[in-house]
């Protein structure tokens, strides 16, 4: 090695102990520990020159890159990035040692930060995924799994103040059945929600006290028995509010009967049981992979040193020294830039000319706009509007005593409904407005007010995104069934006309309904929010009847493609020349050109959700629903010449080149839309259907016939943000739908139309999604 660069690496070794010197007192001694197995091997510059020269694509060889930024990289080395066993370490004191895969730590390994935390475990694309232990700077100690970053799973935690919880853990919460034993000797066995204990659970006190009965937000809340260890009992209603407390007190044989104020519970007992936060990651691996200047593809810049060579510089400038060109190989040959396209003067028989236009196709995006046209004075539909947002801020801000979940069988019956009038001048309940007279009717009111608290929203906000000072926007044309659809301003919510029938199947089904989403908090059958009718007076007596809904696609990620999807063929193609389609068209089945790889605990979560979801529209004799699915692709660029968004693959099949720069495409910065995922706090918003990260690999059709719903797999792969969920769940397999089907049988494939028996549609359903979303390996 050079003298220069052997001065470049004491310089680095010097940086790494002031980051360490720098550490806190307590640590400090762990902290050395780890950094002591540091170590920079030194080799001769002729040697390392000779086997990057001789190496050939895709062979692994022995590399030290000593970056600019001070970072260095010892260890196996494969196309120009860390493959196979290495060691990286930051000039901030962060170190990792063990597998890695295309440029990202990937396998069994181990990271240490300089603050003495570790972790060691599987990784996986850069995360900490899979079997793994985290050892934090104060000592608290998490084993068990994890997925993407967060302790996800079954799992056991020892915390620095001496309490220990075992179980189940959700997006880094304990969630599902655990125990949780505290340093004094209370502890409690049973189920959390979120971090806190909420649920069915037992908290039993070292003096041999104990609770049995349900819990919320970690306290007692609901039907209860608290026992003293004399044997006295109390058993009743718990709350912390004392007007919502009610109760029996029974004392011991040995005592005489007395009064029991059950809030000294609250006051007192509980006051020995705060669950510990435990202490936070500190800076992640995959944080530290974006920042890493030969690993993420896609953050990086070409640009030409003062001696000519290539370099790529990182979105924050730093620039590396070393060259990672794609559109050469090792040996400095030129790839033809038609390779490097797919296109262009290269033979390419008709399966390369499938994957080139089907890739071009899925990548390019049209400019993304805002959904629908704004409803203002003068358009057909403007006086709806108005009496459907002074119906709702009636029907929402009515007084109304709280309500239990466990609701009444009367509250479901379908006569179950509230007509008031809206006279233009007013009235005692209703105030003066500008339209025309209209009568409102509320469809079981208490269900969907009880929803709205199952689905945690708030009346306040619920009322101002409808009913707010901005119009609502009417989407261009209405669907095949003949509804209309109106998008809230804030697009949390969709409100949709409906048909008598529809109303008719949603008030049947209701009860079924409010139990299942009790049930599987998880589920992706679409909310339901509301369900009213607008009578309007005069000669014309129109009712319009609409369902509120909750808007699959209210996200800070921009949607760029959209897919409908019930597993059929028959007429199941978009109808639109291929440059009207954009962002909001809704594509079929026969459009679908990906399949969507899950990670193993949410593809297993959604394997379960969608086999209980089906199995509940099948007993409601639903059909004809849909998964509706919405893809936002983390890697894009602008062609400024065509002026459409194009998505990039995470691992394309073939090479770019740095020729690309010069081509008219600009990058979108996307670090922005990675550090929200990667912010922890942020972990919270990904549910099963929403915000999940994921990846979409290409397919393409082998024929044009309809007998191939699904492609064939390409191996190229996007790294993706995806929302799913089951819509059009209000179609029951009446008289109309089982002629339909009797007539389109003669003519077309049985198996290919939609209209069929719910328990074949089912079936077929599940059949389909489950070849479309599969388990990443």
């Amino acid at each position: 090695m050079s003298k220069e660069n052997v001065g470049i690496v004491k310089a680095w070794e010097l940086t790494v102990r002031k980051s360490q010197a720098a550490a806190a007192t307590a640590t400090k001694r762990r902290a050395n520990s780890i950094f002591a197995v540091m170590s920079v091997a030194h080799v001769d510059d002729d040697d390392d020159d000779e086997d990057d020269g001789n190496a050939g694509p895709g062979e692994i060889y022995h590399a030290e890159k000593l970056l600019s930024n001070g970072d260095f990289y010892t260890g196996q080395w494969a196309d120009n990035l860390p493959h196979g066993h290495g060691k990286y370490l930051w000039t901030d004191g962060c170190m990792y040692v063990g597998e890695w895969h295309d440029g990202k730590t990937n396998g069994k390994g181990k990271f240490c930060w300089p603050s003495g935390a570790t972790y060691e475990g599987e990784f996986k694309n850069g995360y900490m995924d899979g079997k793994g232990t985290y050892t934090g700077p104060s000592g608290d100690t998490y084993r068990g799994s994890w997925t993407v970053n967060l302790k996800h799973g079954q799992g056991t935690k020892s915390y620095a103040n001496g309490d220990y919880y075992e179980g189940e853990w959700h997006c880094g919460l304990q969630d599902g059945h655990g125990r949780y034993q505290w340093m004094n000797g209370n502890h409690y066995v049973g189920q959390w929600k979120n971090g806190v204990i909420s649920g069915n659970g037992t908290m039993i006190w070292s003096n041999g006290n104990r609770y049995d009965g349900l819990w919320e937000d970690g306290l007692p809340k609901g039907n209860g028995t608290f026992r003293w260890a004399d044997g006295s009992f109390y058993v009743g209603v718990w709350s912390k509010d004392p007007r919502e407390q009610s109760g029996t007190y029974y004392p011991s044989g040995s005592m005489a009967s007395v009064d029991f104020d059950p809030q000294k519970v609250f006051a007192v007992d509980l006051n020995d049981c705060k669950v510990s936060t435990g202490e936070k990651v500190p800076v992640l691996p995959s944080q530290k992979m974006l920042n890493c200047p030969p690993v993420v593809e896609g953050v990086f810049k070409h640009s030409k040193g003062n001696d000519g060579k290539s370099r790529r510089a990182s979105v924050d400038g730093r620039v590396c020294d070393y060259s990672w060109d794609s559109d050469g190989d090792r040996n400095g040959n030129t790839i033809p830039r038609s390779m490097v396209e797919g296109l262009g003067s290269i033979q390419l028989d008709d399966s390369d000319m499938r994957i080139a236009r089907t890739r071009q196709r899925a990548s390019r995006i049209q400019p993304v706009k805002r959904q629908g046209d704004t409803i203002t004075k003068g358009h057909k539909n403007y006086e709806l509007m108005l009496n459907l947002q002074l119906g709702i801020r009636h029907s929402v801000g009515r007084p109304a005593p709280a309500t239990s979940l466990d609701l009444k069988a009367s509250a479901f019956d379908p006569k179950e409904k509230v007509w008031t009038r809206f006279p233009p001048e007013g009235s005692k309940h209703t105030p003066p407005h500008q339209s025309c007279e209209f009568k409102w009717k509320d469809y079981c009111p208490v269900v969907f007010r009880t929803l709205r608290k199952l689905f945690k929203v708030d009346a306040a906000d619920y009322m101002i995104s409808i009913c707010g000072n901005d119009a609502l926007r009417e989407l261009s044309s209405p669907g095949k069934s003949g509804s209309f659809f109106y998008l809230t301003n804030d697009d949390r919510y969709m409100i949709k006309t409906v048909k008598k029938a529809e109303v008719k199947v949603l008030l049947r089904m209701l009860p079924a309904y409010y139990n299942h989403f009790r049930a599987y908090e998880n589920t992706l059958v679409t909310k339901f929010f509301g369900l009213h009718c607008v009578k309007l007076t005069g000669a014309s007596q129109k009712k319009v009847r609409f369902v509120i809904m909750g808007n699959l696609f209210c996200s800070e990620y921009t949607i760029h493609r959209r897919f409908d999807l019930k597993g059929s063929s028959h007429g199941r193609i978009t109808e639109k020349p291929e440059a009207d389609i954009d962002a909001t068209t809704t594509l079929k089945d026969l459009d679908l050109n990906f399949i969507f790889r899950l990670q193993k605990f949410w593809f297993q979560e959604f394997c379960r959700q969608v086999d209980r979801d089906c199995d509940f529209l099948e007993q409601e004799r639903i059909m004809d629903y849909s998964l509706l699915i919405g893809l936002h692709f983390r890697d894009v660029s602008y062609n400024k010449d065509l002026h459409t968004v194009e998505a990039r693959p995470s691992r394309a099949q073939t090479p770019r080149g740095n020729g690309d720069t010069d081509s008219g495409m600009g990058r979108f910065s996307n670090v922005e839309a990675d550090q929200n995922l990667l912010d922890p706090t942020r972990w919270a918003s990904i549910k099963l259907g929403v915000n999940m990260p994921a990846q979409a690999e290409l397919t393409v059709r082998s024929t044009n016939c309809e007998s191939q719903l699904i492609g064939d797999p390409t191996g190229e792969l996007y790294d993706i943000i995806v929302y799913f969920g089951i819509i059009d769940i209000l179609q029951d397999y009446d008289i109309s739908k089982k002629i339909e089907h009797a007539y389109k049988s003669f003519q077309y494939d049985p198996t290919s139309i939609s209209a069929v028996d719910p328990k074949q549609y089912s079936r077929r359903f599940r059949d389909f999604i489950f070849r479309i979303f599969v388990e990443d390996t």
